[in-house]
């Protein structure tokens, strides 16, 4: 079930959008932010908060790859591999990534410190290879960078 917080900001959220459909997508990232990831329960607490059938509560959820569908790490890695991210090293940062922390796409170290997600673009074309985490860019990556970078998550 939803904290009293959550439940305060999905209430608001309702306000601002008089079309309960437009509020969907900010209610799917308090429910995230709340349980830290999307599953049945959340799906069904928004269904009933905004009065939308539990399946396009969950059709909506699972279409956006910046969602959570499954427990993951406290920090969350995303690395862009798209034509540009490529070109300029992508696959090395995998490739580091998967020899340092032995991460591959969509799996979490042992201590639960960092999840990875392989993307197919984070609009960040300019200081490819590029990478999220949580919700801070980064860019220009090399494997010093990616290590200094890493290092001050917890």
């Amino acid at each position: 079930m939803f904290s009293e917080t959550a439940i305060r900001e999905l209430e608001e959220t309702k306000a601002r959008y008089p079309d309960r459909k437009a509020a969907l997508l900010p209610a799917l990232y308090i429910a995230q932010k709340e349980f830290g990831w999307l599953g049945a329960e959340a799906y069904e607490e928004i269904s009933a908060t905004l009065g939308i059938p539990k399946a396009a509560v969950r059709g909506v959820g699972t279409f956006y790859s910046m969602l959570k569908h499954k427990p993951m790490g406290r920090n969350l890695i995303r690395i862009c591999t798209n034509v540009s991210c490529m070109i300029l090293g992508a696959e090395k940062v995998v490739d580091f990534l998967r020899r340092k922390f032995g991460l591959e796409d969509g799996s979490t170290t042992s201590d639960s410190r960092f999840s990875l997600v392989i993307m197919e673009c984070i609009g960040a074309c300019a200081i490819g290879p590029a990478m999220l985490v949580n919700d801070d860019l980064y860019g220009n990556l090399t494997e010093k960078t990616i290590e200094e970078i890493l290092s001050q998550y917890s």
